[in-house]
């Protein structure tokens, strides 16, 4: 037997020693799934979305928020949208609107007028001495930045933009009006122009939603646009990487992720791609970069971009004119 000089660690310290990939880690669960699998991103085109725009540095779902996102270079914007109780769509994450607002209520038995008499901004304050993002682009402060956003102006921001921006709009489910948000949304999207791109082209939003149901209204209403499946658990019989019918994207949190790498390519085996949610640790950064993932959804763009070392300041620029002429009180 080949016995090991004084001076060289044994194998079982060696493994204790050396850091080992999550990849590795968890390879003896990786499927055998045949195909026709998709390519591995590399780093520097994998897709940033901005969640709720950048609502680390500015507050959420504010016209303010996705205004920052697009000028420090984010690749596409998210969204969750619901139902005011006169049938407009708005970009509010809760079912009421205590936690982002100065007010009180439930989003579906309100009136958009209503909404609009709100602060959808001050409850987000920068940290003492912190300015964030206001400091560099005071234009996010004017007035009427911080109201309800709607998603009509939300889109209105997106085509006018001069680089083609990704739209990532997440329905709320559960919810009194049921089918209803789908038919309103696929309506809104038709007037953009958005919902039934013409042959050969592909719209720039996508629908998501953890409503199965939702997916599939979808899918019936507009079978051009792209669908993601929400996931906080994956269920068992989509281990597989396996997904509903005409869906083409998981949508897996990272903390998925985190526990079972192996998802990202039973995903890819089956020809879906995956498009994580809420990135923001450089750790999980790396992680989503190695696994090979096909969109980063995070509160923080500017820092997964720099992590990947993509440089924002070219559409930082060409963002910058656009913001300024934008109106806040538009519908």
């Amino acid at each position: 037997m080949h016995s090991l000089r004084p001076s060289e660690p044994r194998p079982s310290e060696r493994r204790r020693s050396e850091p080992v990939s999550p990849v590795r880690q968890h390879a003896a669960l990786r499927t055998g799934a045949s195909g026709p699998g998709l390519p591995r991103r590399p780093a520097l085109e994998i897709p940033v979305i901005a969640h709720r725009g950048a609502s680390d540095d500015v507050p959420e779902h504010t016209l303010a928020a996705y205004e920052a996102a697009l000028l420090q270079g984010a690749d596409g914007l998210e969204c969750d949208v619901r139902l005011t109780a006169d049938m407009q769509l708005v970009c509010v994450h809760d079912r009421r609107v205590n936690r982002t607002s100065n007010g009180r209520g439930v989003v579906s038995t309100l009136e958009l007028a209503q909404l609009r008499q709100l602060d959808f901004g001050s409850w987000k304050q920068p940290a003492a001495g912190e300015e964030h993002e206001y400091a560099e682009y005071p234009d996010l402060r004017r007035e009427g930045a911080h109201r309800v956003l709607t998603l009509e102006r939300l889109l209105q921001l997106v085509v006018e933009h001069p680089h083609r921006v990704e739209m990532a709009i997440e329905t709320k489910h559960p919810t009194r009006y049921a089918g209803l948000v789908e038919e309103h949304l696929v309506a809104l999207l038709d007037r953009f122009g958005l919902a039934h791109p013409r042959l050969g082209e592909t719209s720039p939003v996508r629908v998501m939603s953890f409503s199965a149901m939702s997916v599939r209204r979808i899918r019936r209403l507009a079978p051009s646009l792209d669908t993601v499946l929400l996931l906080d658990r994956v269920p068992l019989r989509l281990r597989d990487g396996s997904l509903p019918r005409g869906v083409r994207i998981a949508g897996p949190g990272i903390h998925i992720l985190r526990i079972h790498p192996e998802y990202v390519e039973r995903v890819h085996s089956m020809g879906n791609r995956v498009h994580v949610w809420t990135v923001d640790q450089p750790s999980d950064i790396d992680l989503c970069v190695e696994l090979g993932v096909d969109a980063i959804i995070s509160n923080r763009p500017k820092a997964v971009l720099a992590r990947l070392g993509r440089d924002g300041t070219a559409a930082a620029a060409a963002a910058r004119h656009g913001v300024v002429e934008l109106n806040p009180d538009s519908p």
